[in-house]
C-alpha cells in the first residue's frame, strides 16, 4: 500500500482552547498531482447491509451497522485514486480524522509486518466514524479493527469528543498506543511517530494494543537505559524527518509558544505542549497555513536562497482539505459540533463554518468535478490560490485583507446562528442549521469571486507587455 498523505495535524483540550472548545485538525497532503475532492454528508441508509471494497490494496469489509448520519470529505476519483473520506463529525458529535500518515522502523517492523490487504487510509474513516460514540470509542472500535484486519501502513488518528481529544498512532501492521491530550494541552505532530512515555498503569490517558510490552520486550526492541518511550522504540530518527517532519512541529510549536529555545531539527520535540495563551480557531487556521512565516525558512519570503527550500513548510500547493473540528461546550450541544472546512492552499483560503448538525451539503461542495469548473467551491478556492500567488508580493495584502473580513464575517455568523438555534430542537433546529451552512456558502461564493475580479484586473496592469508613450511625441 503506497501512502498519499504527508499532512500536518493539530489537537487541543477543552482547558487550553479560548472558550472551552475540543478541536482536532489537520491538513490532508498528498503526494499525487491535483486530487479533487468534495464535501459530503452521508446518510444512515446508504451504508446499511453493503460490502466496503478498496480500489487501492484489496481490502474488503461489511460496513459497520448501526451507522449514523456523518460527514465526509472524499476523493472524486474513487476508482482511480481511492476514497479516502478522511474528516468529519458524526450524529453523535464524535469527530475523526484520519489519517497522519507516520512511519515504523525496520526493527519493529520486522517483527509485525504490515499487512498488505489490511484496513488502510482509504477505508479507515468510513469503517470507525458512522458508528463511534466517543473519542475514547473511537480508538476502541479502531483498536478491535486493526487487530481484525491488520494494517498496510503507519497511521496516526485524530478523535474528539466534547470532553477529550485522543491521538492514536497505528506503526506495525497491529501495534498501537493512543494518548488522550490532556485537557489544558495542545499537540502538534508531522508524519513522524510522536508519542513518548507511556503509563501502562494509567487507562485514563493511554490505550495500546495487545501484547505490545511482551512484543517489545520479547524482540528487544527498546534501546532506552530506562523507561518506555514509544517514539524511541517504533519511531524513525532521520535527515528526512530533520527537514522534511520536525521542522513542522516546531514551527507550530514556536507559534504557540514563542518562549521556547527548540531547533527546527530536533528529535526530542515534546509531545504534549501548552501554549502562552488560549488557543483559538483563527490560530489553528493559521498553523495550517503558515509556511515557516517570519523567518529565513520562508519560500515565500526575503530570506537566503538556501534556506528558503531548506524545510517542507506545513502549508503546501498540494493540500487538498484542511479542516478544524471543532465540538465546543458554550452552546447547546445540538448546535455544538461545527466542522471549518478549507479547500484550495490553506495559506490563501478561508475556513468554512459547517454546522455539523445538518441534513446535506450545498451542491457546490458536493458536485466536484475532476477538472476546473465554475461551480464548484473547491475549484474556486484552488484558481484563488494560484492567483494570489502569482503575484505574491502584490496580491497577498488584498489576500490577507479578505481572510481578516471572512474571519469577522464567521463570528458574527456563528454568534446569530446560535441566538436563534438556542431556540429551536430536532428537525426544526437541523432545518435551520443546513440553511445557515447554504447561506455562508452563498456568501462566500460571492466575495471570493469579487476579489478574484479584483485580483484579475489589478495583474491586467502589471504586465511587462506595456510601453508608455512620451506625452510630447
Amino acid at each position: 500500500m503506497k501512502h498519499l498523505s504527508a499532512c500536518t495535524s493539530v489537537l487541543v483540550g477543552k482547558n487550553a482552547s479560548i472558550d472551552g472548545s475540543v478541536m482536532i485538525a489537520r491538513n490532508d497532503d498528498t503526494f499525487l498531482p491535483l486530487t479533487p475532492q468534495r464535501f459530503y454528508m452521508h446518510q444512515p441508509a446508504e451504508t446499511e447491509g453493503k460490502i466496503l471494497q478498496s480500489t487501492q490494496n484489496g481490502f474488503e469489509a461489511p460496513l459497520p451497522k448501526n451507522a449514523v448520519r456523518y460527514q465526509a470529505t472524499p476523493n472524486v476519483e474513487v476508482d482511480k485514486v481511492g476514497l479516502y473520506e478522511e474528516s468529519g463529525i458524526n450524529a453523535h458529535n464524535v469527530a475523526m480524522s484520519a489519517t497522519e500518515s507516520v512511519y515504523g522502523n525496520p526493527n519493529a517492523l520486522a517483527f509485525d509486518p504490515l499487512v498488505e490487504d489490511g484496513m488502510a487510509e482509504d477505508t479507515m474513516q468510513t469503517m470507525v466514524l458512522p458508528v463511534i460514540t466517543s473519542a475514547r470509542n473511537g480508538v476502541q472500535v479502531l483498536g478491535e479493527l486493526i487487530k481484525k484486519y491488520g494494517s498496510p501502513e503507519g497511521n496516526g488518528v485524530l478523535f474528539a469528543d466534547k470532553d477529550e481529544a485522543w491521538y492514536m498512532e497505528i506503526v506495525t501492521g497491529h501495534h498501537w498506543v493512543a494518548q488522550r491530550v490532556p485537557d489544558d494541552a495542545f499537540v502538534i505532530t508531522a508524519n513522524q511517530v510522536a508519542i513518548r512515555t507511556v503509563d501502562f498503569d494509567d487507562p485514563d490517558n493511554f490505550m495500546y494494543s495487545d501484547g505490545i510490552q511482551a512484543f517489545v520486550s520479547e524482540h528487544h526492541l527498546n534501546p532506552d537505559q530506562s523507561g518506555w518511550n514509544f517514539r524511541h522504540i517504533f519511531g524513525t530518527s532521520t535527515e528526512k524527518d530533520r527537514h522534511y517532519n520536525t521542522p513542522r512541529v516546531w514551527y507550530g510549536q514556536r507559534y504557540l509558544m514563542p518562549e521556547g529555545k527548540q531547533s527546527p531539527t530536533s528529535s526530542e520535540l515534546p509531545f504534549i505542549c501548552h501554549a502562552n495563551r488560549k488557543i483559538s480557531v483563527a490560530d489553528i487556521s493559521f498553523i495550517l497555513g503558515s509556511h515557516y512565516n517570519e523567518t529565513d525558512y520562508d519560500p515565500l519570503g526575503n530570506g537566503p536562497a538556501e534556506l528558503k527550500t531548506k524545510f517542507r513548510p506545513i502549508a503546501m500547493n498540494r493540500t487538498q482539505n484542511s479542516h478544524v473540528l471543532q465540538l465546543r461546550n458554550n452552546v447547546p450541544e445540538a448546535q455544538s459540533a461545527v466542522m471549518w472546512l478549507c479547500f484550495g492552499v490553506p495559506a490563501f483560503s478561508p475556513f468554512v463554518p459547517f454546522f455539523a448538525n445538518a441534513n446535506d451539503t450545498d451542491p457546490s461542495y458536493v458536485n466536484t468535478p475532476v477538472h476546473a469548473d465554475e461551480e464548484s467551491a473547491y475549484w474556486m478556492y484552488r484558481k484563488l490560490s494560484v492567483l494570489v500567488e502569482s503575484r505574491y508580493a502584490e496580491f497577498v495584502q488584498d489576500d490577507r485583507d479578505y481572510l481578516t473580513a471572512c474571519q469577522e464575517l464567521f463570528t458574527h455568523h456563528l454568534a446569530n446562528t446560535d441566538e436563534v438555534a438556542a431556540k429551536l430542537s430536532g428537525e426544526e433546529l437541523t432545518t435551520y442549521l443546513t440553511q445557515q451552512n447554504y447561506l455562508i456558502v452563498s456568501e462566500m461564493k460571492s466575495r471570493t469571486t469579487k476579489l478574484m475580479n479584483d485580483l484579475f484586473e489589478h495583474g491586467l496592469e502589471l504586465s511587462k507587455l506595456t510601453f508608455n508613450m512620451d506625452v510630447n511625441l
